[in-house]
């Protein structure tokens, strides 16, 4: 499957989309294929707006030095999102079960934290993918709002209307760790807050 669309909201049961899936009120931001470098910005910018977000990491990108520490202990979340960042449709099984496993667990051992949380890349899955983050006891978790920040590196504004424009009550927003999304970041989370939206994590 393929995510086109801003508003999208999956179907499988097992697959959590909006907040409401689990009878949570609130909005959640979300942000993809980091750690980058330019995490402590994103950091800075949520703790002075006073906002929790999740955070899937690729584990590749995952290292001591990346301030992790920071992460949790500014009451974020981290969830993987595998190690290298495949389409998981085009993978074997085992080879699947690889690369979930592996982001699981580097996560664990870098940080302590027991990871509950997993997304696919690309929003990308298949039976296997739902089976094995079943099998390893991981909460498959996709959005009900994309911003498509990752296509607007020349209008960052519009990723502000796409997200501003569609949320709604326990929205589940697909952000990424991108420059353009750090520089709307502080006017989308006062735009939210001024629809009257408060923000949770998972």
């Amino acid at each position: 499957m393929v995510t086109t669309e801003v508003v999208y909201n999956s179907k499988e049961a097992s697959v959590l989309s909006n907040m409401t899936k689990c009878n949570k009120t609130g909005i959640v931001l979300t942000f993809d294929d980091g750690p980058s470098r330019y995490l402590p910005q994103f950091l800075d910018t949520l703790e002075k707006e006073g906002v929790n977000a999740v955070f899937f990491w690729q584990t590749r990108l995952l290292h001591h030095n990346r301030p992790w520490k920071r992460v949790l202990n500014d009451g974020h979340l981290i969830g993987a999102h595998t190690h290298r960042h495949p389409n998981l449709t085009k993978l074997s099984f085992a080879k699947q079960m690889h690369e979930i496993q592996t982001s699981k667990e580097a996560i664990k051992t870098i940080t302590g934290q027991t990871v509950k949380y997993f997304r696919p890349p690309f929003g990308q899955y298949n039976r296997d993918t739902l089976k094995i983050a079943e099998h390893l006891q991981l909460q498959t978790v996709m959005w009900d709002i994309s911003s498509f920040d990752w296509n607007l590196k020349q209008d960052p504004n519009q990723i502000i209307e796409n997200v501003v424009g569609h949320v709604q009550d326990g929205s589940i927003i697909l952000l990424h760790e991108l420059e353009q999304t750090l520089l709307i970041l502080p006017k989308l989370i006062q735009k939210l807050k001024k629809k009257g939206y408060h923000f949770s994590t998972l």
